[in-house]
């Protein structure tokens, strides 16, 4: 396996690098805009993903192009990309790969020879994540979560930039095997694809019946990528928008002192502390991405819906009542007082 080599990054060229990243950017949003069509939100926030080196769960109905825009991003990245596609007979070596024997027809000698499984590529499209038992879904929970793989006692690393990008089908619950909260709290974002408008739909409908389907040309590579996550890391960011987004936290517990009433009534567990640290992260590739060079409050609120919705653990007062987990973060975006620094 080879290492991309990424070069430090010293005071003095970091805004040069901010430069070249905001380039690449425009420059990756023209690649994909030539395949996709809207999904803006959904766009920037996966953008947003692949600067933090999170993963992200993407929640949508079937036929909203949620293979085409991870496999178009992907190719805009110039990185390798494979997809999975989850069922219930799926094994954990159909993911990881396996060792087979080989023999070498002149010696006749035998010898075990690993074969890697399609998690040994960049971007991982796993489709339909909960259709698969948990057993195959741990196995590739475990190379998210270590970036390795262990296959009869032994572990192959793999090759950074490595990013899994899950989906799941909101309305078809039968046969599948939900997620468990500790396994969606390694999920950066859950993201939820809605449909597109009227013109926008007619403009993929004339597109995609009247020729071929542009495939995006690589704007960027491995190694940069990497070293843009390592840039991401130095964006500054106020104490008092930490503080924010500390306090946007810890008033999902209905434990902590700082809890509106509504969580108390609602909310049976609240969010962890991954939770207040991917928002700082991800607020400070937010205001990368919008050419600016430093986290405001206003990132935190804008992050904190996909961050939080599969966090936020809710009771039977809140399915009684019509309260879903958005609609908690509503409440709260309006509840927590914003501090006038972070403005």
């Amino acid at each position: 396996m080879s290492i991309p080599t990424v070069p430090e990054i010293a005071e003095s060229n970091i805004r040069e690098h901010l430069q070249k990243l905001q380039s690449y950017r425009d420059a990756i949003l023209r690649q994909v805009r030539r395949t996709i069509v809207g999904q803006e939100d959904v766009v920037n926030l996966v953008l947003v993903v692949l600067l933090v080196g999170g993963h992200t769960l993407i929640t949508g109905l079937p036929g909203l192009a949620k293979t085409l825009l991870v496999k178009t991003i992907a190719g805009a990245l110039g990185l390798s990309f494979r997809r999975i596609q989850f069922t219930p007979d799926l094994m954990p070596a159909d993911i990881t790969g396996t060792d087979i024997i080989e023999e070498d027809i002149t010696t006749g000698h035998r010898e075990w020879k690993f074969v890697p499984g399609p998690v040994f590529a960049n971007v991982v499209l796993a489709d339909e994540i909960n259709r698969t038992p948990p057993k195959t879904q741990s196995a590739l929970l475990e190379a998210m979560q270590e970036g390795s793989v262990t296959v009869l006692g032994k572990t192959y690393l793999l090759e950074p930039p490595f990013f899994v990008l899950a989906t799941q089908n909101p309305i078809e619950l039968e046969g599948t095997y939900p997620l468990p909260e500790a396994q969606l709290d390694r999920f950066l974002f859950n993201i939820v694809i809605d449909y597109l408008n009227e013109e926008e739909e007619l403009e993929v409908v004339n597109t995609t019946t009247g020729g071929e389907l542009v495939l995006p040309e690589p704007v960027t590579n491995a190694a940069e990528v990497l070293l843009f996550q390592k840039l991401v890391r130095r964006i500054p960011i106020a104490e008092s928008v930490s503080r924010y987004a500390v306090q946007l936290v810890r008033s999902t517990r209905p434990g902590d002192g700082i809890a509106p009433d509504f969580v108390k009534q609602y909310v049976n567990y609240g969010v962890s502390v991954r939770a207040a640290q991917y928002l700082v992260l991800a607020g400070k590739a937010r205001a990368v991405l919008e050419s600016r060079h430093n986290v405001s409050c206003e990132d935190i609120q804008a992050l904190a819906p996909p961050i939080m919705r599969h966090r936020i653990l809710t009771n039977f007062h809140a399915e009684s009542d019509g309260i879903t987990p958005d609609e908690i973060v509503r409440r709260l975006v309006a509840a927590v007082p914003t501090p006038k620094s972070g403005l």
